[in-house]
């Protein structure tokens, strides 16, 4: 029983990555090589100078989520919300002003695999608090908050179970 569940959230995870844009899955899968530390993002990913460039500054940026993965505060508590939040946002800032992260939906997706199940109560307030920010651009801005649905960021509780699929670069495809 504990399989057959196991194999169905795997095939409803890669159904959800399968609904995304291909660029966002290309975002997605580079950063996990990145932020997992699985690939050299450089010799996969960097097609151009300014991929290149991109890259660089997300390895920088990434460089938060050892500390943010050992930091996920209790759901109850406050006393380390405002230095978890705050770090949390700003790498999703980074993420969502690519512009390769589309819906919430998409960025949920990531960040469950870059820091763990435990940090899914956080993924709505830091989504809006990076989405709203000003370095995001106004109509994009637009579209990013109208994707949190109402029931995302009002859910009463949240799985703690540990993503199953990690999508990686497939050379065929990413060459197509």
């Amino acid at each position: 029983m504990a399989v057959t569940n196991s194999a169905s959230m795997t095939i409803a995870e890669m159904r959800e990555f399968a609904g995304f844009e291909p660029a966002e899955q290309r975002y997605i899968k580079r950063s996990l090589d990145i932020g997992l530390g699985r690939q050299d993002a450089f010799k996969l990913w960097a097609r151009s100078e300014g991929e290149s460039a991109a890259i660089r500054s997300q390895y920088v940026a990434y460089q938060e989520l050892k500390a943010l993965r050992a930091d996920i505060p209790n759901a109850s508590g406050f006393g380390e919300i405002e230095h978890f939040i705050g770090k949390l946002t700003r790498v999703a800032a980074f993420d969502l002003a690519q512009e390769r992260i589309a819906c919430f939906s998409s960025f949920r997706f990531l960040y469950e695999r870059l820091l763990g199940a435990e940090v899914r109560p956080w993924l709505p307030s830091a989504f809006c608090a990076a989405a709203a920010l000003p370095q995001i651009r106004p109509e994009r801005r637009k579209i990013l908050l109208q994707s949190l649905s109402e029931a995302a960021a009002t859910a009463p509780g949240w799985s703690d179970r540990a993503p199953c699929f990690y999508p990686e670069y497939v050379e065929q495809a990413e060459a197509a």
